[in-house]
C-alpha cells in the first residue's frame, strides 16, 4: 500500500469515527443548512456545554467543522472540502471503481 493511500485511509478513518456518533450526525445536519453559533447548537440537542465541546472538538479534529470566533460567540459550519472528500472516497469503493478488481472468471 502506498503512503498516498495510506493517508487517505488514515483521513478517512477519521471522518467515519468522527460520523460514528448519533450526537455528531445531528451536529452535522444541523450544520449542512448553514452556520451555527454554539449556543444555538447547545440549545437545539439540549446538551451540556463540556458535552457539545467533547463532540464538535471531534469533528473539528476529523477536519469535518470550521469554526470562527465573533466577539464572545463561537461560529460552526461544515468544511465542504471534507465533504467533498467523503463522497469522493465512497465513490471509489464502489465494487470495480478501483484499481485490483477482479474480473477473472473464477470471481463470476
Amino acid at each position: 500500500m502506498t503512503t498516498a493511500t495510506l493517508t487517505h485511509t488514515s483521513t478517512a478513518l477519521g471522518w467515519f469515527h468522527a460520523l460514528s456518533d448519533e450526537t455528531r450526525l445531528e451536529i452535522v445536519r444541523m450544520l449542512s443548512h448553514r452556520e451555527r453559533c454554539v449556543c444555538e447548537l447547545q440549545a437545539a440537542l439540549d446538551a451540556a456545554q463540556s458535552r457539545l465541546s467533547f463532540h464538535l472538538k471531534v469533528l473539528k479534529d476529523a477536519g469535518l467543522v470550521i469554526d470562527r470566533r465573533e466577539g464572545r460567540w463561537v461560529y460552526y459550519s461544515l468544511d465542504r472540502d471534507a465533504l467533498d472528500g467523503i463522497g469522493a472516497f465512497a465513490t471509489a469503493m464502489r465494487p470495480g471503481m478501483h484499481a485490483g478488481s477482479c474480473r477473472s472468471a473464477c470471481c463470476e
